[in-house]
């Protein structure tokens, strides 16, 4: 009996194992199986919520507003709803209209400039060597049986005491002509003639003399470039007035853009404006300057009436 008991307790025993065991391995089972297909609660919510809105009625009336027409079905049709419209960041600016026409415009503005100082540079020639005496219509006479002559200006050179000049001719053959008058005597010295690299720069009609008075005043009048900023109006004053003689009028002007200024002088006699011509080169402050005769007047300045 004793055996029996014994053998029976082992079994139990073994059974006891067995089932451990066997509940272990359901355990790793169902762990693996939860690895393999994960489900979230939420997702057996949103089963749930799928569930319950395909048990709705869309027909029923609590869907319809208030506005329902039943007399218009057609009403929620697609193309009655307004097509919503993207916004940006950059909304909130103005935005600037390009004008197509305007900048197509400048194009052709920016090309047909080019085309015409081009043209311009061509009908023009570069005269040095010019003795301080010879005027503009002295130089213009001389080039005169090339061809017609549409400008003439004379500049001062601080580097030497003669000066040069552009001449500018109506057609391009002028220029070519004038080519061949380089060493011809004008005053006391020949000058040289040559093509030019750069174009006249026109000068604003309003700013030429509009009477024979202001043509008279440019005779007395020299355009002085190349003057030092830190120096002041009654310095320029006192430079021409100790050489050339006494000055009835002086137009300082200059910008933040130049390193230098420029200055209209105008002279009580028409000797003194000549005399001035001899000034260029000569130190103003610390620089040379560049005289030449002018083509505007010094205007008097207008005064405008104070405001009440």
């Amino acid at each position: 009996m004793a055996a029996v008991a014994e053998i029976a307790s082992e079994a139990a025993v073994a059974a006891n194992n067995s089932s451990n065991t066997t509940t272990n391995k359901n355990d790793n089972n169902n762990n693996l199986d939860s690895e393999r297909n994960p489900k979230s609660e939420s997702e057996f919510t949103v089963q749930k919520l799928v569930d319950m809105f395909t048990k709705l009625n869309p027909l029923a009336k609590e869907f319809f507003p208030s506005s329902y027409n039943k007399n218009s079905p057609n009403q929620f049709h697609i193309n009655n709803f307004p097509v919503p419209i993207k916004q940006s960041a950059n909304d909130n600016f103005p935005k600037r209209r390009r004008n197509d026409f305007n900048q197509g415009r400048r194009r052709l503005n920016g090309r047909a400039y080019r085309a015409q100082r081009e043209d311009s540079i061509r009908r023009t020639v570069y005269v040095s060597d010019i003795d301080q005496h010879v005027t503009e219509e002295q130089l213009a006479g001389l080039f005169s049986g090339c061809g017609q002559v549409v400008d003439c200006r004379i500049c001062g050179d601080p580097r030497s005491v003669l000066r040069f000049a552009f001449v500018e001719f109506a057609v391009e053959q002028g220029a070519r002509a004038a080519l061949n008058l380089g060493g011809t005597m004008l005053g006391y010295y020949p000058v040289r003639v040559l093509p030019s690299k750069t174009a006249i720069l026109p000068v604003n009609p309003t700013f030429l003399p509009q009477s024979e008075d202001e043509r008279e005043m440019c005779t007395r009048t020299v355009y002085c470039t190349n003057i030092e900023k830190k120096v002041s109006q009654a310095e320029v004053k006192n430079f021409f007035e100790s050489i050339c003689g006494e000055v009835t009028r002086l137009r300082l002007l200059g910008d933040h853009v130049h390193s230098t200024r420029i200055a209209f002088v105008e002279f009580a006699l028409a000797e003194s404006a000549i005399a001035a011509l001899n000034c260029s080169g000569m130190v103003l402050g610390s620089q040379p300057v560049r005289v030449s005769p002018s083509k505007t007047p010094v205007r008097p300045r207008v005064t405008r009436p104070a405001l009440h």
